[in-house]
């Protein structure tokens, strides 16, 4: 097996798509001490490299700049005060803490102006509630309309369901409407990204419910790039759409935006109640940490507060910055923008190789934007995935737009 895989390796850094170890050597934030995990001795991986570089980051999702927020470092200390380090135990068992419980009230009381009557129920990451949402939901009598852009985890979710899958090509109304409309199992299920994780595109919300009020259909929304973000007040995308109603399923992650860790689920009360009976991803693991549970509930409360309204704003400011400035040097090598107006800011490159070789040319300039590369994205589709912060400042852009033009003059 081992040689098996060696040569699976040698074959990954042949076609320029093998992942490699970073490490952060400080806290979550824009300037960063960056070490590189090296290979020493064939196959042993050192846990850290002997020099590091300082960088500018481009690359966490941290949106809002409050992973490293002195009173989110407070509260968590708080949390550890009241509640110790481990919750112990399955959150059935005896790991559901009360800090658990005021932070599902609290999640839910966010999302109920748009899905009625919602309750909220937390996870340990966004992965395992996108698992256990459709391995719950995905039944035998069931079919899940998938969008082809979907994240990794909604992939890997429909593929464990007992459902019918059927893909659509991304945001594509029109070939939905013409399955949803062949579909004869009684439960369908849209399921779909909010926020397009490589691509920063927002998905056409208000028609896919228009679709699943047509077809009696359910929409599940991954909505794991724009909670905190979007919406006035950081509800995420079905504020920012101006959408809702009780066919919504809504999973919203609290590792990026709010800057902490986990995930949680607002829908009908009915189908939470059966999330906690059946989603196996939540029935079978150890319940996060009470304190992180406990520290999200002031993160919460960043988000909707003033103070999260002037990040979001400068957030805003930094993308507009970002997105008007001449592009001319790099438009001439082929290099372009995607379209998106949220923080995630693809610069669409081209080959895997020519990716790599301008993320190691901004890194040389002090940069780290990383390169994406199939299997992530699409053969042919390599990317720069730039990540905007309300961490970052104006200088910032301005140094990664300079970066970027040396970069293109320089490959001229």
């Amino acid at each position: 097996m081992l040689e098996r895989l060696r040569e699976q390796l040698a074959e990954r850094e042949a076609q320029h798509t093998r992942r490699r170890l970073r490490i952060s050597m400080g806290p979550c934030q824009p300037q960063l001490q960056v070490a590189r995990a090296e290979l020493q001795g064939g196959d042993e991986l050192a846990p850290q490299a002997s020099e590091t570089k300082a960088l500018l980051a481009f690359c966490s999702n941290d949106y809002l700049g409050l992973a490293n927020h002195p009173e989110l470092i407070n509260a968590w200390a708080e949390g550890a005060r009241l509640y110790g380090v481990g919750s112990g135990a399955s959150h059935l068992i005896s790991g559901h803490s009360a800090a658990h419980a005021q932070l599902e009230s609290e999640l839910g009381h966010m999302q109920a102006p748009f899905i009625p009557g919602a309750r909220a129920l937390y996870f340990s990451t966004g992965y395992m509630a996108n698992l256990a949402v459709l391995t719950a939901l995905g039944s035998s009598d069931a079919t899940l309309f998938c969008d082809k852009l979907n994240h990794a985890s909604l992939i890997d979710g429909a593929l464990l369901a007992a459902a019918k899958v059927q893909r659509y090509p991304n945001a594509d109304m029109e070939r939905l409407a013409y399955q949803l409309q062949q579909c004869t199992t009684p439960l369908k299920l849209i399921v779909t990204d909010a926020v397009f994780s490589m691509d920063g595109s927002v998905a056409p919300l208000r028609e896919l419910l228009r679709l699943a009020e047509a077809h009696d259909a359910w929409v599940v929304v991954d909505d794991a790039h724009g909670f905190g973000v979007l919406g006035e007040r950081g509800q995420g995308s079905l504020a920012y759409c101006g959408v809702g109603g009780e066919r919504f399923i809504y999973m919203g992650t609290l590792g990026k935006a709010a800057g902490v860790a986990g995930a949680f689920v607002a829908a009908h009360p009915v189908i939470i109640e059966w999330l906690i009976n059946a989603g196996r991803s939540y029935i079978y693991t150890t319940a996060s940490s009470p304190a992180q549970a406990h520290a999200l509930l002031t993160s919460l409360r960043l988000i909707q507060s003033e103070e999260g309204v002037a990040r979001r704003a400068h957030l805003g400011a930094l993308i507009q910055r970002l997105r008007s400035s001449p592009d001319s040097p790099w438009a001439q090598r082929g290099w372009r923008w995607a379209e998106s107006i949220t923080a995630i800011q693809p610069l669409m490159v081209g080959d895997n190789a020519s990716t790599l070789a301008l993320s190691a040319q901004l890194e040389q300039q002090g940069l780290w934007v990383p390169a994406i590369r199939p299997p992530t994205v699409p053969i042919g589709t390599a990317r720069l995935r730039i990540t905007l912060s309300a961490s970052h400042t104006a200088a910032d852009v301005d140094q990664l737009l300079a970066a970027l033009a040396n970069a293109a003059m320089g490959a001229m």
